[in-house]
C-alpha cells in the first residue's frame, strides 16, 4: 500500500463513508482482558485508506505481551476485510508511543469508571 499517496479533496469526500465504516468495524473488536472495543481503547494510532480501498492500520495493546494479540489482530484484519468496499488490510503493529490511559476516549473512561474529564 503506497504510504505517499496524495488524496484530493474529492477523494477524501468519497472516501469518508468507507473510513466510518471502518471505524465502526474496529469498534466491534474488543480487548479480550478489557470490555472496551479496542478503538476507544486507543488502541488505534493511525488509520488510512487509499484511493483502491486498501486500508492501513497501526495500531498498539495496553502491553506489549498481550497474550491474545495475535487473536485480536486476527480479529482486526477480519472486521476490517469484511467491511463492503475494502480491498485490503495491512497492520502496523508499534509499541511506541507507549499506550496509556490518556489514549482512552470519553466512552471508555465512563465504561472503565474513570472521570471522562482527566
Amino acid at each position: 500500500m503506497a504510504s505517499d499517496e496524495v488524496l484530493s479533496a474529492q477523494d477524501i469526500k468519497e472516501l469518508t463513508p468507507l473510513y466510518d465504516a471502518v471505524v465502526l468495524a474496529l469498534q466491534q473488536v474488543y480487548d479480550p482482558e478489557i470490555p472496551v472495543n479496542i478503538y476507544d481503547l486507543g488502541l488505534i494510532y493511525e488509520l488510512n485508506i487509499n484511493k483502491k480501498h486498501e486500508v492501513y492500520v497501526k495500531m498498539t495493546f495496553t502491553a506489549p505481551t498481550c497474550p491474545m494479540a495475535d487473536e485480536v489482530m486476527a480479529d482486526v484484519r477480519r472486521s476490517v476485510e469484511l467491511t463492503p468496499g475494502v480491498t485490503g488490510c495491512v497492520i502496523d503493529l508499534v509499541f511506541e508511543p507507549p499506550w496509556d490511559r490518556s489514549m482512552l476516549s470519553d466512552e471508555a473512561r465512563v465504561a472503565l469508571g474513570f472521570d471522562p474529564e482527566l
